[in-house]
């Protein structure tokens, strides 16, 4: 089993890592306005490459259409990560068939998430083919983010070092286990929400639509329109690029992500000081630990971006620590189960 282990883990670490890389692209792509970059799927323009469009464009064999090419290859080498993601998803999936027996990794989580990564390959050609809808837009960051969460919680689950942490950890008092497990599910579950609710600010063009901070529009409760903000369906023919909604739904929408920030930093904070107060194994600590230390690092950056009049740099690395702050909330899940 250890020497079956030995093959598939380095696949899952190298998965993780890929998967981390996809979802800060994808970020970047859309923050950078490329995400109509190539406005077909899976190619650009019919080709491979921004480059094959290009000179097909130059050449007149693509009527009307003018390639950008620094966009295009924004989106291509995110979709190209993407591909790759899904052949290393399909290998785990192959190796957890063929060494089922030994249970290395269980079948139906391998399975699950293939199927995962290709419900994300799918919802990626529907972003594009359908003119970046903000509800596609969201639920692809979600479907990328659940992929990387899953890839993270595998490759912490075949780590060695971190089986033998919790083989040794000291075991809670009395019934404080199931509470603590309770209250950072429940923190996971309210960050998630965060996070989609992060998505629908971007996706809405919402980010820039409180320029202040801690006040947005100059007032503590300003104008809004909350029942304009969370339209989730819109029609079809539409292009989203830039944003649909009037500047009201735009605060609401804004507004509503820094007080989903308030309220899922406080359940994180509640979570995390309660592992350091009574769990003492180094594995459970350290997770709390990440856990305040991402929290802080996001806080830190949303304030600053917000300040710095969202510099593109400062908003993907916001997209960036989102990420980070959710893997350190899924570790600390991690380190209250079982080996």
């Amino acid at each position: 089993m250890n020497s079956r282990a030995s093959l598939i883990r380095p696949l899952v670490v190298a998965a993780f890592v890929l998967a981390f890389a996809v979802v800060v692209l994808g970020a970047y792509v859309r923050l950078s306005a490329a995400g109509l970059g190539c406005p077909d799927w899976p190619g650009c323009y019919g080709h491979l490459t921004p480059t094959g469009a290009e000179q097909a464009a130059a050449s007149g064999a693509l009527p009307g259409a003018t390639v950008e090419v620094g966009k295009a290859w924004k989106e291509m080498i995110h979709r190209y990560a993407a591909g790759t993601l899904g052949l290393l998803a399909v290998i785990i999936a192959a190796l957890a068939i063929q060494y089922r027996r030994e249970r290395v990794v269980p079948v139906a989580f391998a399975v699950g998430l293939l199927a995962l990564v290709i419900a994300q390959g799918l919802l990626g050609m529907l972003t594009v083919t359908w003119q970046l809808k903000p509800l596609i837009v969201t639920a692809h960051l979600l479907f990328g983010l659940a992929t990387l969460s899953l890839l993270w919680w595998l490759a912490m689950t075949l780590s060695r070092r971190r089986a033998r942490a919790w083989r040794a950890a000291t075991p809670f008092l009395g019934s404080s286990l199931p509470r603590t497990r309770r209250l950072a599910l429940v923190a996971l579950v309210v960050l998630a929400l965060q996070l989609a609710l992060g998505g629908w600010t971007s996706s809405n063009y919402a980010a820039v639509a409180c320029p202040d901070v801690p006040k947005c529009q100059g007032a503590w409760w300003p104008d809004m329109d909350g029942r304009g903000a969370f339209v989730l369906w819109r029609g079809l023919d539409v292009n989203y690029e830039g944003g649909v909604l009037a500047q009201p739904a735009r605060v609401a929408i804004h507004f509503a992500h820094r007080l989903g920030a308030l309220l899922a930093s406080g359940f994180l904070l509640l979570a995390a000081i309660r592992v350091l107060r009574i769990r003492s194994d180094p594995f459970s600590r350290r997770a709390a630990l990440c856990v305040l230390g991402a929290l802080a690092l996001q806080l830190t950056l949303g304030i600053t971006m917000v300040g710095s009049g969202f510099p593109l740099w400062l908003a993907t690395a916001h997209s960036a620590g989102a990420a980070l702050l959710l893997l350190a909330a899924v570790a600390l899940n991690r380190a209250l189960r079982p080996a």
